[in-house]
């Protein structure tokens, strides 16, 4: 009870926040080449990727409040290869042959976020290890089998690969665990160094960020702030689940909460009892995700799913905190780890992922009205946002790339249904997510919930 009590008096912080001097708001009109607004991942990939190709341009950033103040800088810090819907589902949309192309060049964007870190020198504690799902169940060690049987069927037979009881364990030493299924294509990052150094990096290329400046209005050619406009050739819409809030815009994506917790760094030797001596990102197989990783300096970040959805699409800053959704959380990494019980968790927070109707992010351009947008990431967007940011590149210049071809660019999603439908079918989704692990805890069999639930949303 303590523990729970002490949980909820943490205040809304993420661990990746540190303090830096303010930007300047923007005031009076201006004009650029290209405005961007919201100085997230999306927004700097494009603004560097532009700058890179063509270190004549004008490129304006706007940012409500301030760099990485969204998703940016309240993620779990995985930069990983895993796409929102599964292949089969690209698949039926577009193309077998897309859906491995795709594949291919999410596994290719982890290491490009390496190779640019590493060029440009930004320490964002980048490490590519990989990442395991443990198997903590008999459905669970089903699962993962089942899915390195599609994956080579689907043409990738190196994409995953399933560990055994005892090689999983001595990866990651969670309670219970069965077995694991692992892929190589996941590094894991510290989301604020990223972002501040991602920001520094493009204005140190000729950007302007302007902070504290919320968009009231974007229309062709031309975007205003409350103090001042940008006109601009082409603007880009990089607002990810805030676009929810924009006018006309709240069924084309809706926000979903995902909340963090952060343990106090842990001695090398708990670590090492525990197999945490690395920087390999870590889940297990339940459908109500959660995530983990150990960072640079020995905590350990915890987080997942579950806080419900607000009717209408709101976000008010107390969806961040969600007392009974972080006492689940610290729940299940005692779980996982038993023997952290007298682990002093010393942050917690939580953030909005922008989730399309059908699950898939786009990457859309419309140059008659001079706008271009990315987003919908559905919590995968660390390494997602960086393809978005060359695909956009790619679009604004009118380069010709195969990147341009893949199956998110110029994707469009149906709208969400309007309220009440919206808040009872999202809501639902929740419920169903976390009554499949319950059946399976208590049948030891492959939940229904779950298979039906995926075939409704095409995700995994």
């Amino acid at each position: 009870m303590s523990a729970k009590f002490d949980l909820a008096q943490l205040p809304n912080k993420p661990l990746w926040f540190a303090p830096a001097p303010p930007r300047a708001r923007l005031e009076g009109d201006i004009q650029a080449d290209v405005v961007i607004v919201g100085a997230g991942y999306t927004g700097l990939w494009t603004a560097y990727y532009l700058l890179k190709a063509d270190p004549s341009l004008n490129v304006v950033l706007l940012e409500k409040r301030e760099v990485g103040f969204g998703a940016s800088g309240r993620n779990g810090g995985w930069a990983s290869a895993i796409f929102p819907i599964s292949l089969h589902r690209v698949e039926q949309l577009y193309s077998h042959q897309a859906a491995l192309q795709l594949q291919a060049a999410m596994n290719d964007t982890v290491d490009e976020i390496g190779r640019v870190l590493a060029l440009e020198g930004v320490d964002a504690d980048y490490a590519k290890q990989g990442f395991m799902s443990l198997a903590r169940s008999g459905p669970q060690m089903a699962r993962a089998r089942a899915a390195v049987e599609s994956s080579a069927r689907f043409g990738l037979p190196q994409q995953w690969r399933v560990l055994e009881a005892g090689e999983a364990h001595g990866s990651i030493g969670a309670q219970g665990t069965v077995g694991a299924l692992y892929t190589e294509h996941c590094a894991l990052i510290h989301p604020g160094k990223l972002v501040r150094g991602l920001a520094q990096l493009v204005e140190r290329l000729g950007a302007r960020i302007y902070e504290q400046s919320a968009v009231t209005r974007m229309a062709p050619g031309m975007v205003h702030t409350e103090r001042g406009s940008v006109r601009a050739d082409m603007t880009v819409r990089a607002t990810e689940a805030f676009t929810s809030q924009q006018p006309g815009k709240s069924r084309f994506v809706i926000p979903l909460y995902s909340l963090v917790l952060a343990t106090e760094p842990l001695a090398p030797e708990l670590l090492s009892q525990l197999n945490l001596d690395h920087r390999m990102a870590f889940n297990d197989m339940r459908h109500l995700r959660v995530y983990g990783q150990v960072t640079a300096e020995g905590r350990l970040v915890f987080g997942g799913r579950g806080a419900p959805y607000k009717w209408g699409s709101v976000m008010p800053e107390q969806a961040d905190l969600v007392d009974s959704i972080h006492g689940k959380i610290h729940d299940t990494l005692l779980e996982f780890f038993p023997a952290l019980r007298d682990a002093r968790v010393t942050h917690r927070w939580g953030g909005a992922l922008g989730v399309a109707r059908d699950w898939c992010p786009t990457v859309s351009i419309d140059r008659g009205k001079g706008m271009a947008w990315a987003g919908n990431y559905v919590g995968d967007g660390v390494a997602t946002s960086n393809l978005a940011g060359r695909i956009l590149r790619n679009l604004i210049l009118e380069r010709d790339d195969a990147l341009n071809t893949l199956p998110l660019v110029n994707h469009q999603s149906p709208a969400w249904e309007r309220e009440p439908l919206r808040w009872f079918g999202i809501n639902s989704g929740l419920a169903a997510a976390s009554l499949s692990d319950l059946e399976e805890r208590y049948t030891h069999k492959p939940s229904c919930t779950a298979m039906l639930l995926e075939k409704l949303t095409g995700a995994h």
